[in-house]
């Protein structure tokens, strides 16, 4: 019996395979359907658990004013400059930010910032010896657009809303005219992740705090395959600034900023 069983199972493999097929596409369906549903639902979710058995007055939990918010802001923006620290770096930024949706689990985010930050130069045609210099400042400007995920949902906790945030934008830095090497920052995109926090001191005021990884791609010039002119290496032993044809890199620098946000009904 069990040989027959067997036997008429094999009998008909596309029913057997289209039904399993048919019932794992609605389970995958219905799981994605589900994660999505508890994703947009979460923030509000805590809020609303949280607050079960407290009465009005003394929950922890606060409405967060919806509209707008202007924000004065003010940071320091960190690094290496990249393998052969060239890349802006070390300074400090201000500027500001403008968001809509404020008192919603998703809020986005619209930023500038300006400032003067350090980079150091290489001379690819001099001796070894004096090859780097530095280092001097640079002019730098940022402008992003960020969607921010309010953890807490529309409400603050004690006054606190932590947040997550992912950003890309564009950077622009001045020129450096004792650089002779045909290095150019020029322009970058760049990539934001963030988290940070905003601690509500009344219903209009807040303190913002967001700490960010800034993610650019660096692009060298072809004169740093050269040998120098004046210290010209050998085949086993180049003095060009890289060997090899990779004239570009991925860096990080860390970006921290604080400020003082407005809330405002439009």
């Amino acid at each position: 019996m069990q040989v027959v069983t067997k036997l008429s199972r094999r009998g008909h493999p596309e029913r057997s395979q289209g039904s399993c097929r048919e019932w794992c596409s609605r389970s995958f369906a219905l799981l994605r359907m589900t994660v999505l549903i508890g994703l947009a639902l979460f923030p509000g979710t805590i809020a609303a658990l949280a607050q079960v058995g407290h009465p009005p007055g003394a929950s922890p939990f606060r409405d967060i004013r919806k509209g707008h918010t202007l924000t004065a802001l003010g940071g320091y923006f960190g690094g290496s400059g990249g393998r052969f620290n060239i890349g802006p770096h070390k300074g400090t930024l201000f500027g500001g930010r403008y968001d809509i949706r404020t008192g919603s689990t998703i809020q986005i985010g619209l930023g500038l910032s300006h400032g003067s930050l350090d980079r150091f130069i290489v001379d690819p045609f001099v001796r070894l010896a004096n090859r780097r210099s530095g280092p001097v400042r640079q002019s730098a400007s940022f402008a992003d657009i960020t969607l921010q995920l309010n953890v807490t949902g529309g409400k603050s906790w004690n006054r606190m809303a932590p947040f997550l945030s992912a950003g890309v934008g564009l950077a622009l830095a001045g020129d450096t005219p004792a650089d002779t090497s045909s290095y150019d920052f020029g322009r970058k995109f760049y990539l934001a992740p963030s988290a940070g926090l905003r601690f509500f001191i009344s219903d209009r005021l807040h303190l913002r705090t967001e700490a960010r990884a800034t993610f650019w791609k660096l692009n060298y010039p072809a004169t740093f395959q050269a040998e120098p002119v004046e210290e010209p290496g050998t085949v086993e032993e180049p003095n060009a600034v890289i060997e090899g044809n990779n004239l570009s890199q991925w860096t990080a620098s860390p970006w921290l900023q604080v400020g003082l946000g407005y809330s405002f009904s439009p």
